[in-house]
């Protein structure tokens, strides 16, 4: 039997994540190395009445569209996209990839072309009912020095379904995250202090969101966006980062009135100045997210997964979530994670909320 097992994951993402329901159009995402649980998804949409559209992409797609697209495919997407992107109910994304470095090679400015081209995209799945998993893959394995069952097994602890009931596995962490959102609902100002990082900023009028698996599979992560003009100090992200098949590592960022005006990597530094010359929005922030998945006890090099540790924090630059009521707009949205298990303290005016990666009472 395969790990994780299809069906049981496939009717994880259509009930908790999407809520299928019965005449509804959903754009299945993925590659083709996932078409177990695409047919498994399949399946269970059409057993829930729903319609399931599935767009695999075939190996070497990304790559060749960079190595022969010209300006006008860098700067614009196509009205038929549009069209599907209007016209479906809700959007799931598979992340499977054959190769974790794909686009090392290509120009990161070319890559922040087309993330600006496709900002309409962006913004019309994000109105709508979405949500990101991951199919375990060879290339995801070695990303994360693990064989691939073992890294399968970690992918299945990640999503609750090595427990008897995971949907009822996925409320509890929902209660208890429902009880930190509580404790931070009131908070002004908080601060982030680890090795390298002494960051403020502000939250105060934003609302915090109890990420549980609707629409990241796997989650585990309580979110707001700051106020967009209030980070102020200096943060180092520990955990590598690998956006787009780019290997970045050690970021350092300097903020002044919530905007970086330093920025340094000890590795990746073009995609990093690239990134943050995207649009203005690019160098403010539009998230700050605490993990709470303590299933997720290690760095793998996806941001979907490590993003959620238990004891870490992440901020995003770029794009807010609007139902935080954060108003950054950028065609950005990058999560880099401050690892807070060796040190680290998170305090919301004062009061200490994790310290050493872990939630004090």
């Amino acid at each position: 039997m395969l790990v994780p097992d299809p069906d049981a994951f496939a009717a994880l993402l259509c009930d908790w994540c999407l809520e299928a329901q019965a005449g509804q159009q959903v754009l299945v995402r993925s590659t083709t190395i996932a078409a177990p649980l695409l047919l498994s998804v399949q399946r269970a949409l059409l057993e829930r009445g729903a319609w399931p559209l599935l767009r695999p992409e075939l190996p070497g797609q990304q790559e060749g569209f960079y190595a022969a697209a010209r300006d006008e495919h860098l700067d614009a997407v196509p009205a038929a996209e549009v069209a599907v992107a209007e016209s479906v109910d809700a959007f799931l994304a598979i992340l499977a990839p054959a190769n974790t470095r794909a686009l090392a090679g290509v120009d990161p400015r070319a890559q922040a072309r087309t993330r600006a081209a496709n900002r309409r995209l962006q913004d019309i799945r994000l109105a709508k009912r979405w949500a990101i998993s991951i199919w375990p893959t060879e290339a995801q394995a070695q990303e994360a020095g693990m064989a691939l069952d073992g890294f399968a097994a970690f992918v299945q602890r990640a999503l609750f379904l090595d427990r008897p009931d995971p949907v009822e596995a996925w409320r509890e962490l929902s209660a208890f995250q429902a009880t930190l959102v509580e404790r931070l609902e009131h908070a002004r100002e908080l601060r982030i202090q680890a090795d390298g990082t002494d960051l403020t900023l502000r939250v105060d009028g934003r609302t915090w969101i109890n990420s549980d698996g609707r629409r990241n599979m796997p989650s585990g992560e309580v979110f707001t966006g700051p106020l967009e003009d209030s980070a102020s100090g200096r943060v180092r992200f520990g955990v590598p980062s690998s956006p787009s098949g780019v290997e970045v590592q050690g970021v350092e960022l300097t903020f002044e009135d919530g905007v970086v005006v330093d920025a340094k990597a000890d590795r990746g530094q073009d995609y990093l100045d690239a990134t943050l010359d995207n649009d203005a929005a690019a160098r403010r922030l539009g998230e700050i997210g605490i993990g709470t998945n303590f299933g997720l006890d290690r760095a793998v090099g996806a941001i979907l997964l490590d993003e959620k540790i238990g004891g870490t924090v992440h901020l995003a630059l770029g794009r807010s979530y609007p139902e935080t009521g954060g108003v950054n707009e950028s065609a950005v949205h990058w999560d880099l994670i401050c690892d807070l298990r060796n040190g680290g303290t998170l305090t919301a005016d004062g009061s200490i909320i994790q310290q050493n990666g872990q939630f004090t009472p």
